[in-house]
């Protein structure tokens, strides 16, 4: 029995969502979702098994593709983005494999951002590549570009903003409206914001894509990815998953039902978090350059400020002597930890040029504005205070 019947869910805050959408109560009344740990489900008769498998009557198969607590995920996700349905992979990287699975095909085109995580674009350059799938990458936030790039065969335009890790910032329903224009499906990476500070459906785009291993979950305990959209779109992305199996696992989705209830709390910590930091940065003599899209001194600050409620927990700065200056940098600090994740509760530090981006080519990476001396920080939701003085340890370090 659902607890929140979906006629009332239009009616209903960001934050009820977060905490009940999608919920549904078995015969033992538990309050928090059930964990449903089986990989496969029993029929009642023959009949059953047959209509369940031959799509005439709804209801449980196999966990690969139907499984309760994910399907709570699923629609919870899609209550909070504003989208009909939302389908769960096994990781970031599986929902963009899963959408270009689902909507390309051999002699096919894609646009890409060339700020997009590194693993994608490698994804689009070498992989998709070697089964006759081109792409072309272009600024995230010349819409010259992209216009100019459009071919005969192109389906799909993929972009992540803000970006990661300059944190560029495209203008989607300009993109939206180019696309919709040329008849090309619009993905937009909405990990860095999560649906509690942008919709990307919202300003037109046609599929939001989630590493919901970020901040969805917001403590680093679980891998997971989503795709969300709409009914018609998400049952072509819904039948890769069904056959390819890049499955989301009950226990994660569980976890991230968890990660859900606090989301927004969560983001407008890190955001103003980020922003103190940020700002402060801007002040420290061993800096070059902030990246962050709180900054009114960012190039695209009005337009963040327009698609966004806040400006999220990453930023990054280039400092001085290159990549010896960032790496001693890094290992001065002594509270945050040198990982590449993000979207932890802990503040996270890394070197993108040798970690995150560190397969692309030097062309790729000087393209893509990734240099020695960049260094990215997700600020978690410890004490400003500390990490202020973590990062002076840092500078000290460089001598």
């Amino acid at each position: 029995m659902s607890i929140l019947p979906q006629e009332l869910w239009d009616d209903l805050a960001f934050d009820t969502l977060a905490v009940r959408a999608g919920m549904t109560r078995t015969q033992e009344g538990e309050h928090s979702e059930a964990l449903f740990l089986t990989s496969s489900f029993a029929f009642g008769s023959a009949a059953q098994a047959a209509a369940r498998f031959g799509g005439t009557e709804a209801g449980n198969i196999y966990s690969r593709f139907t499984n309760p607590t994910v399907r709570t995920f699923e629609e919870r996700l899609a209550a909070l983005e504003g989208a009909e349905r939302a389908v769960a992979t096994s990781s970031g990287m599986a929902a963009i494999l899963a959408t270009a699975l689902a909507f390309l095909s051999a002699g096919d085109h894609v646009v890409c951002s060339r700020a997009v995580f590194g693993t994608t674009n490698v994804l689009f350059e070498k992989y998709l590549k070697k089964f006759g799938v081109q792409t072309t990458f272009v600024s995230l936030t010349d819409i010259n570009e992209w216009q100019a790039a459009i071919q005969p065969k192109t389906k799909l335009f993929f972009l992540e903003t803000p970006s990661n890790p300059l944190c560029e910032v495209a203008d989607i329903a300009a993109l939206a409206a180019l696309a919709r224009q040329h008849h090309i499906l619009l993905a937009v990476d909405n990990c860095f914001c999560t649906p509690a500070l942008q919709k990307p459906l919202a300003l037109g785009a046609d599929l939001v894509i989630h590493s919901a291993t970020k901040y969805l979950d917001g403590q680093g305990r679980a891998l997971g990815g989503a795709v969300v959209g709409s009914h018609k779109l998400l049952e072509e992305v819904y039948g890769v998953i069904r056959t390819c199996g890049p499955s989301l696992s009950a226990f994660n989705a569980w976890i991230f039902l968890k990660g859900l209830e606090t989301l927004r709390l969560r983001m407008e910590a890190h955001s103003a978090n980020a922003l103190a930091l940020a700002t402060w940065l801007v002040e420290q003599p061993q800096v070059v350059a902030v990246n962050y899209t709180g900054l009114p001194s960012h190039p695209q600050h009005q337009l963040a400020a327009q698609q966004q409620r806040a400006f999220g927990g990453v930023l990054s700065f280039v400092v001085q002597g290159e990549r010896e200056g960032a790496w001693r940098f890094i290992d001065g600090t002594q509270v945050m930890s040198i990982t590449a994740n993000l979207g932890d509760a802990k503040t996270t530090i890394t070197h993108p040029a040798s970690t995150t981006h560190g397969r692309l080519s030097p062309e790729a990476k000087a393209a893509a504005g990734i240099t020695e001396g960049l260094i990215r920080i997700a600020v978690g939701l410890e004490d400003i205070a500390d990490l202020k003085a973590d990062c002076e340890r840092g500078f000290a370090n460089m001598g």
